[in-house]
């Protein structure tokens, strides 16, 4: 087991607390959900930023500060529980405001308040990282924690800046340069960035006399410590934790991820004698498919329900009825998934509403969360998504005009490919007579 940072100081002495912001709305990445609800690799942005969280960093409290709409939470929470699990720290969920400086405060007034719950009576050092740099790795959280322990009030990770800075100047639409900043002296700061609570506690209360215009000018923690002159102190921090916020900045990560996969088979030979070229070359045995299938019927004209299908909200269209949002794609794409896997079916793994669920945060779950659940058990079980595709049968709604949307959601959502076809019945059977949907998914894994 590796050591902790600061095992020659007394650990019982100092209490570690973690603020995860994953509050974003994601506008600039533009995928119309939250930035940390966004597919990276096998698990969602957020999922990511929490496995570099490991119990050798010895937090006892982790908050997750998710969007201010409780939408949202039932996907972003998910890694909640496993996090727990995993670490043995203490997680719990607050909700963060339009603004990051609102939303760390939000994690810090969190963090005091489980101090004062369970008579925290030393030293708490807090580190508040940004979901959106997902790839920190976790010796970047034991330099700021050494620092901590050190005596430092604040301290943030920084890397050297290799592009040339100008500063310049603005003259109506036009600018021009003023001069050129030297790189030796440039830092580009990342984090998760390191205080003390107490430290914190006057920070917020600084912001707070600040007029707005002032206050909207210092964007992190480590720049209200400038403003109150305390020293922050700096550490190394790592090229991969680069803050995704433009679709350049995931496809980025996204290269870097399957970079990561692919490192054991770098090796030049193998312990059976092959090399990486042909180990990859080679597939890991003949593929899997498994079958799904889901029927919902339309609710009654006197029930008015929301129509949610492909993952997708469909306004002014009639609801189907069943648990969850009574989405017969997303069901079936989870059905083929666990067929594939042998591992049963959605109430196996998910219950029914009207029985009562095996997992009480999945109670009414959507279906994409849903999907994207399944698509993580059936990986933690070895496998790999080749594919997912579904045929729907139904005559309404009109399905092709959002055909392109819902692949991209779904696709999100399972960390695969999944395509959509649509189909009529020619007037025949429930489907024909406009009673319902029904879907049939079929997906490939390895």
């Amino acid at each position: 087991m590796t050591a902790r940072p600061d095992d020659t100081a007394p650990f019982s002495a100092v209490h570690r607390a973690l603020v995860i912001v994953a509050a974003g709305s994601g506008t600039r990445l533009g995928h119309g959900i939250p930035k940390a609800a966004v597919t990276l690799g096998v698990g969602s942005i957020l999922e990511h930023a929490c496995q570099a969280v490991t119990p050798e960093l010895g937090f006892e409290l982790i908050v997750l500060v998710l969007p201010e709409q409780s939408s949202h939470h039932e996907v972003l929470s998910a890694p909640a529980t496993a996090l727990a699990h995993r670490t043995g720290s203490q997680v719990v969920i607050t909700s963060g405001g339009a603004a990051r400086t609102d939303s760390v405060r939000a994690g810090s007034q969190a963090v005091q308040k489980h101090a004062e719950l369970q008579g925290w009576d030393g030293p708490v050092h807090v580190l508040v990282h940004d979901a959106a740099r997902a790839l920190t790795p976790p010796e970047v959280f034991s330099r700021v924690l050494q620092a901590l322990a050190d005596g430092a009030e604040a301290v943030t990770p920084a890397v050297p800046v290799t592009d040339t800075i100008k500063q310049v100047q603005s003259e109506g639409s036009a600018e021009r340069v003023e001069r050129t900043l030297p790189r030796s002296a440039l830092r580009a700061v990342q984090t998760p960035q390191g205080f003390t609570l107490q430290f914190l506690e006057r920070a917020f209360a600084h912001i707070e006399q600040l007029p707005t215009e002032r206050a909207s000018q210092l964007t992190d923690e480590a720049m209200i410590a400038e403003d109150l002159n305390t020293e922050v102190r700096v550490v190394p921090g790592h090229p991969h934790a680069l803050k995704i916020t433009t679709e350049t900045d995931l496809i980025t990560a996204r290269a870097l991820l399957a970079e990561q996969a692919r490192e054991p088979l770098s090796s030049e030979r193998s312990e059976t004698g092959t090399s990486g070229a042909e180990a990859a070359a080679t597939p890991p045995g003949p593929p899997r498919v498994g079958i799904g299938q889901d029927i919902h019927a339309f609710a009654l004209a006197d029930e008015p329900t929301e129509l949610w299908l492909a993952g997708l909200y469909w306004p002014g269209q009639q609801g189907l009825a069943g648990h969850s949002d009574a989405d017969p794609v997303a069901h079936a794409a989870c059905a083929a998934l666990f067929s594939a896997a042998g591992m049963g079916d959605l109430g196996t793994h998910f219950g029914a509403d009207t029985l009562g669920t095996h997992r009480a945060e999945m109670a009414g779950a959507r279906g994409v969360v849903l999907l994207s659940q399944a698509a993580r058990i059936v990986r933690d079980a070895g496998f790999r998504i080749g594919s997912i595709a579904v045929q729907l049968v139904g005559n309404r709604p009109k399905f092709a005009p959002r055909r392109e949307e819902a692949q991209r959601v779904l696709s999100e959502a399972a960390g695969a490919p999944v395509s959509v076809a649509a189909t009529t019945s020619d007037g025949l059977g429930f489907t024909g007579r406009g009673e319902g949907i029904a879907a049939t998914a079929t997906a490939v894994l390895y």
